[in-house]
């Protein structure tokens, strides 16, 4: 087994550095962490990846480059889609026409696979164009006032267009057809009248920029921080391998298991690409998918400006002249990016053949989601935006920035005492920087403003116990119910894998605690440390509790070491039996996990510019999102965060919420807003619905007759200098 060419040993050791504690202190005698800059905080390194006797690439530079031409590449999709379709404007998608989805994913309300009226008092649907007065989703007679009476609510999402999908019968290699060969016909959701559309993602397109802090992927953390070079679920595929090429008297090559830890966006990027909403015909693999790119120039059909700060040296544009593609294929790239063993081999056999017919893969094909998914990591482990205002501002003794405005300052103090910072936390503002915040704890606790003295504290462990308004519970951390939409809208985090396993860790850990280790599918779940819980688990005492285990049960010291403990008195935990015992109990407070409806909390940087908000697309202005908290959310739902609670302090000073926003935008690095290396990009076409509206499609496809024409966007090449015009809002490209 590969275990990223590293011993047993510094692979635990890692593993351990990434389950730090992360202890807050108070600012201003306010209520959470003081955020801080994120200049100089390291990206998690993947041992083995760049480093050890064999590692797996060779060249840096060429798999950053090899990792930008294929996430803007719109030939990597079935009919024209690029991972960047949908992350092209600040790393995520402002479209307005053909973007609502009719309910969220798994969703179980009535109402779920029907298009609801808009706000606006428009029929909606497929191919409609949002406008401001669609805005927000959930409305009240007054926006502040929690209890002042419903006025309209839909559970429709702003979602993603994506792919017409279809049947998939085969790639062509190379050559100027970049669509694959499907059966295509209008989708029984997605159409209007007897005309398809693209199909649209049930849930709103986050960012990738700073994404390559997150200890896990996607809304509902399905993008496993465990890469295992063939899919996005880690150890959970048993599938899952990459082919190896022997050496010496061995010949041949070897199916190896691959376990690439802080490798999450590794991990994400083999979903999209044969998922049939964004990027793929149905039934479409991986090797279909190399066998499609090896013999092509990158970013055939897409401009590449001269001055590219990573594309530029392969570009064949000139200073008057800009110019398609590269000077260079796929195939050369991964050659010249990826240690040998992985592509070397010239036999045939033993790697499948495709579905529909046609010639025996090779090992390049074979291993093409392992290089794409490297290479894309690669690539997004540039995109940080660490040059805000609020970054490049000196601090003062209590840490707090000197060079911002006094409305950005008191905005960041009604930050912290709102409680915003216990959720956006650290310096990336999101508790699902598990390895990153728990690093920083470690190795810089002053700049992250600790205190060993202060009694409330944060996990940055998989897994933490906290208060919510349903009651004490284990909880995955960097994940929150925020009563956006009502329950069972989207499962979210509640939901399963392909393989039927939970995706909760806290789930898993239930069961780890029971004894029941066949149950756990994420290693990391077996160094959870009870000790540094924010609420006790288990105390070693005699009276009896209802809401966490005692001597009463049966608690026991707990299995991890204890070094580093922030709270010595719950280093326990249930004896097996005691949990059995109690997991046999569907009431029991003690065992209290919550699931459902808990989404990956997102990162606040350059936040002004990735509207639409939250993960049903639901608002499209930051005072919308502020309206939101300062009532308290839309709904009551299982798990709501204790956090999010009427909020007097912001619904009666409309200047504390201005300075809120005011101090948000010193997030915004200018780079970004001005498309500024390393967040330059090669020029893209974005489909942006079809011709017509929701009322009637005027125009049919090259594809299929059945098939609405796609009207475009393009957005243009731009050199490491950027552009002269900023970036807009997402409210204001919408129309009245």
């Amino acid at each position: 087994m590969l275990k990223n060419l590293i011993s047993q040993a510094a692979f635990a050791a890692v593993v351990l550095l990434c389950i730090g504690m992360v202890r807050p202190v108070l600012a201003n005698n306010l209520n959470g962490p003081l955020p801080v800059s994120l200049q100089g905080v390291p990206v998690p390194t993947v041992p083995g990846l760049l480093d050890g006797d064999s590692p797996i690439i060779i060249n840096k530079t060429t798999a950053v480059a090899l990792g930008k031409a294929l996430f803007w590449d719109t030939t990597v999709g079935s009919d024209g889609y690029a991972c960047a379709s949908c992350h092209f404007h600040a790393g995520a998608d402002t479209r307005t026409k053909n973007q609502l989805s009719p309910g969220g994913k798994f969703s179980t309300l009535p109402t779920a696979g029907t298009f609801q009226t808009t706000a606006g008092g428009n029929q909606g649907g497929p191919n409609y164009t949002m406008t401001s007065a669609d805005f927000p989703f959930f409305q009240l007679a007054d926006p502040l006032n929690g209890d002042s009476g419903v006025i309209f609510k839909s559970d429709d999402v702003l979602g993603s267009e994506g792919t017409f999908a279809g049947q998939f019968k085969t790639v062509v290699a190379g050559g100027a057809n970049t669509n694959d060969v499907c059966a295509r016909a209008a989708d029984p959701t997605f159409h209007v009248g007897a005309i398809g559309t693209r199909k649209v993602t049930p849930r709103n397109a986050p960012t990738v920029i700073n994404s390559i802090f997150n200890y896990r992927s996607f809304w509902d953390g399905r993008a496993n921080n465990v890469f295992n070079g063939s899919s996005n679920w880690g150890d959970r595929d048993t599938n899952a391998g990459i082919w190896v090429k022997q050496t010496g008297s061995k010949a041949g090559v070897v199916k190896q298991r691959l376990e690439l830890i802080n490798a999450s966006i590794a991990s994400l990027a083999t979903a999209p690409p044969l998922n049939d909403q964004e990027m793929s015909c149905d039934n479409r693999v991986w090797p279909d998918i190399g066998r499609k790119l090896l013999l092509r120039q990158p970013l055939q059909n897409q401009q590449v400006h001269h001055q590219d700060s990573v594309l530029g040296s392969f570009s064949l544009s000139s200073t008057s002249n800009l110019k398609n593609g590269l000077n260079t294929s796929y195939r050369n790239l991964i050659t010249q990016a990826f240690n040998s063993k992985y592509w070397a081999y010239s036999g045939l056999g033993p790697f499948g053949s495709p579905a529909n017919g046609g010639a025996p893969f090779n090992q390049m094909e074979a291993n093409f989601s392992m290089f794409f998914g490297l290479s894309i990591q690669m690539y997004i482990s540039t995109l940080v935006s660490d040059q805000s205002p609020f970054d490049q501002s000196p601090v003062d003794a209590n840490g707090m920035p000197t060079a911002l405005s006094a409305s950005a300052l008191n905005g960041l103090n009604q930050f912290i005492d709102a409680n915003c910072s216990q959720c956006h936390v650290g310096p990336t503002f999101t508790a699902a920087t598990v390895a990153t915040n728990g690093l920083l704890a470690q190795t810089q606790p002053a700049a992250f403003g600790l205190n060993s003295n202060n009694p409330v504290f944060t996990s940055s462990s998989v897994v933490n116990r906290l208060a919510t308004q349903s009651g004490n519970t284990l909880m995955d951390t960097g994940f929150a119910n925020n009563g956006v939409s009502p329950d069972g809208a989207d499962l979210g985090l509640g939901a399963v894998d392909d393989f039927g396993y939970p995706l909760s860790f806290s789930l898993q850990y239930l069961q780890y605690l029971a004894g029941n280790t066949s149950a756990v599918y994420d290693a990391t779940v077996s160094t959870i440390s009870p000790c540094n819980f924010q609420l006790a688990l288990a105390l070693n005492v005699a009276w009896k509790s209802t809401e966490m285990f005692t001597q009463a049960d049966g608690v026991m010291p707990q299995a991890e070491s204890t070094t580093g403990c922030i709270e010595t008195t719950q280093a326990y935990q249930p004896t097996p039996a005691a949990m059995k015992a109690q997991l046999a109990n569907p009431t029991s407070l003690k065992t209290m996990t919550i699931t459902g409806g808990l989404f990956k909390i997102p990162s606040l940087r350059n936040i002004e510019l990735t509207g639409p908000y939250m993960h049903n697309g639901s608002m499209s202005t930051l005072p919308q999102v502020l309206d939101f908290y300062a009532r308290g959310g839309n709904f009551q739902t299982t798990g709501k965060g204790l956090v999010v609670i009427p909020n007097g302090t912001l619904s009666q000073v409309p200047q504390n919420m201005a300075d809120i926003i005011t101090f948000l935008e010193t997030l915004t690095d200018n780079r970004v807003r001005y498309e500024q290396a390393p967040f330059d990009h090669p020029a893209i076409t974005i489909t942006n619905g079809h011709a017509g509206n929701n009322q009637i499609i005027t125009q049919t496809n090259p594809l299929s007759p059945e098939l609405g024409a796609d009207q475009s966007v393009v957005i243009n090449a731009v050199g490491a200098g950027g552009n002269t015009a900023p970036l807009l809002r997402f409210d204001q490209l919408l129309s009245p």
